[in-house]
Order: structure tokens, then sequence, then C-alpha cells
């Protein structure tokens, strides 16, 4: 198989390696997300500028014609320089929406705004006890004449506080746990009984509680058909983590390199702490972790297409492979760092920190072990 990227992607990658050099080196980055806005905005801007936005949007949709290849090249290069705009929750989540159920008029009404910059989503599927389940919901839809009353609490939705619209999950019928009965619907942030309290993460994003108490949203609102969202939630989340594992193996990618660095650096008993035998088998193993990471990134973005159970299974692979991964990674960068490693004056702490949270997202370890067994 051939692994080669083409002209443009390259072109793509080149770009944005810039592109994180010039506006994300370390204290730039420490000072935006502990701004009061928590991002840039003109960075925002510059992405739509460059195309990045509208690069996994098909030319009909008024996009640049790519996928999910593309998608991973770029999430890698925001994976090194650990950007926190929000990439994924409007390009990938709701942008897969629109693409796989959308209808014409919310596709013109919506993809030329996420694509331009001018339109920001955030993805409202979690809540306080749903544990990865997408059909565990408390939060209703119910039909209010040909529109929808909205209740309910959703929980870490991340990018929330830029947003200007939600992709919302919602039950329509059934009970709490039914596969059948779930919708999803897309809401203005602005509208009346939208509640919502921000908060930073701990890896530097801003994320939000949201609540709806008696939102109207009208039959236009609603993404595919009622009650039956539950494949295509699948999708989208399974689209949304191959796209995660291509940034934490562009996290892993630099944290590694730091780890490289730091030893050559650091002297213990007058010498460079990389020149004991036993860190250098540690720095290895490190690497070895990332190319698998690599490879399985591959695997999970090159069956997207593919029929669903091969896709989850891929998926599921890994996303259990790469969580076992940064969790090797993350910790070794740490320890051979000591106690600075720790610290908010180096840089590799906030490496650390979102190859941590990474296992949290769209499921962890355990759930992607339990979900890939269950297929086959």
């Amino acid at each position: 198989m051939d692994f080669n990227f083409t002209e443009e992607q390259d072109m793509v990658r080149d770009g944005l390696t810039r592109l994180v050099r010039e506006q994300y080196d370390w204290d730039t980055r420490r000072g935006v997300i502990d701004s009061e806005a928590g991002w840039r905005p003109e960075v925002w801007a510059q992405l739509a500028e460059l195309g990045i936005l509208g690069m996994p949007f098909s030319e009909d949709d008024g996009g640049f014609g790519g996928g999910a290849v593309d998608a991973m090249v770029v999430m890698e290069e925001f994976g090194k320089g650990l950007v926190v705009e929000p990439f994924v929750p409007t390009v990938v989540c709701a942008g897969g929406f629109l693409k796989h159920a959308g209808t014409p008029a919310q596709k013109e009404e919506h993809i030329g705004g996420i694509v331009d910059g001018s339109r920001i989503f955030a993805f409202a599927y979690a809540e306080p006890r749903g544990r990865y389940d997408y059909a565990d919901l408390q939060t209703t839809a119910k039909k209010d004449g040909s529109g929808y009353i909205l209740n309910g609490h959703k929980a870490v939705v991340i990018g929330a506080p830029w947003a200007s619209h939600l992709i919302v999950t919602a039950r329509t019928s059934g009970e709490r746990r039914d596969h059948d009965g779930i919708s999803v619907f897309v809401v203005e942030k602005s509208a009346d009984g939208v509640v919502t309290r921000d908060y930073p993460t701990v890896d530097g994003r801003h994320a939000s509680e949201v609540y709806f108490e008696n939102v109207a949203i009208g039959a236009e609102a609603l993404i595919g058909e009622e009650g039956k969202a539950l494949p295509l939630i699948e999708q989208v989340t399974d689209e949304a983590i191959a796209a995660q594992c291509a940034e934490i193996c562009g996290v892993m990618k630099v944290a590694h390199a730091m780890t490289v660095e730091y030893s050559r650096q650091r002297k213990q008993f007058g010498v460079p702490i990389g020149s004991f035998q036993v860190l250098q088998h540690r720095m290895v193993d490190m690497y070895t972790e990332y190319e698998q990471s690599v490879s399985m990134t591959y695997l999970a973005t090159l069956n997207l297409d593919s029929d669903e159970k091969k896709r989850k299974l891929a998926v599921s692979a890994a996303k259990v492979r790469i969580g076992q991964a940064a969790h090797l990674i993350g910790q070794e960068a740490i320890q051979i760092h000591g106690g600075m490693g720790m610290t908010d004056e180096l840089a590799i702490g906030s490496y650390f920190k979102r190859l941590t949270i990474f296992d949290s997202e769209f499921g962890n370890v355990d759930h992607h072990m339990k979900r890939h067994m269950s297929l086959t």
C-alpha cells in the first residue's frame, strides 16, 4: 500500500509547520491559554484563509475536495504545537454530521460558514452519567408542533465557550439507554434557554457545561432521520477519534524529541544523563511506541470509509494502542525530566497533560477494548 502523501498534502504540512512554529511557540501559547479568551480568533481566521477549515469538504459542499487523510495531516501538525483552536468540534464533528446527513439547505447554511471561519461549532454529546455510551441520554427533545422543545444537561463540551452553534444529541423517543429514539440537532448557542458555564480544561483548552431549559428549535434543526441517529453519531465520533489519534502522534513526537534533548543537556555525576544506558533504552521504547501509534493512526484513518464493523474495529484498535502509548510516553517523559517536568517552567508538562487527557475523550482504553472484543 502506498503511504506517500500527495504534493498538495505535503504543501499543507509545510505551511502548517511554519504557522505552528511562528504562532505557537511555548511562551506565546502559555500567554494565550492564560488569557480571558483562551484562544486567538486571528489564528482561526488564518486557518480559514489558508483553506485548512475547508479541506475535508467536497467541492460540491464548498470545500476543497479533501478527506480524512487531509484531516490527519492537519491534526498531526496541530498536535506538535498543542493548538487549542476548535478544529475537531467544528470541522470534523459538525462538518461530519452535515456531510453525511445534512440536507442541502443545512449544508448551504452552515458549511460555508465553517469554511470561511465565521461559524464555530461545539459537539454537545456527553452527559454526567453517560460513561461513553452515546445512547445513555437524559437530554430530551419533545415534539412541539412542527418543532421540538429541548431540555437537558451536556457535560465537558469542548470549545463551547467560543462556539456560535452546538451540535446536540437528544432522545426523541424510547427509554434512557435505548439505541433507537436518538436524534441530532443544530442549536444556536444564543437561543433562549441555553445556559453555559465555561471553564478551562487541564490541557489548556476550554469547555462548558451546557444546560437546555425549554429551548424551542424548529424542524429544520434536525440532522438526519428522527430517532435513528446512533449509527451516524458513531460514524462521526470514529472520525473524530482518528483525527485525535493523529494529533496525539504529533504530541508524542515532540515529547520524545524534548526528552532526548533534555537528556543531552542535564548532567549527573559529571556526564549527560542521556549517556546512561537504562535511560537510552527507555527513550528507544518511547520512540517505538510513537512509530506504532503512527501506523495505527493510518489504519484507523484509511478504514473510515470501510463497512461499519471494519471501521469500528480499526478505530477501537487505534484508540487502545495509542492510549496505551500516550500513557507510557507521557510518564517516561516526565520521569526523565524529573521534578522540573511537572512545573509550568518546562513545556513538557503541557505535552504530558494532553497525552493524559486523550484517554478520556470519546471512550477510554477500557471502553474501546470492550468494543473491539464485542466485534470479534
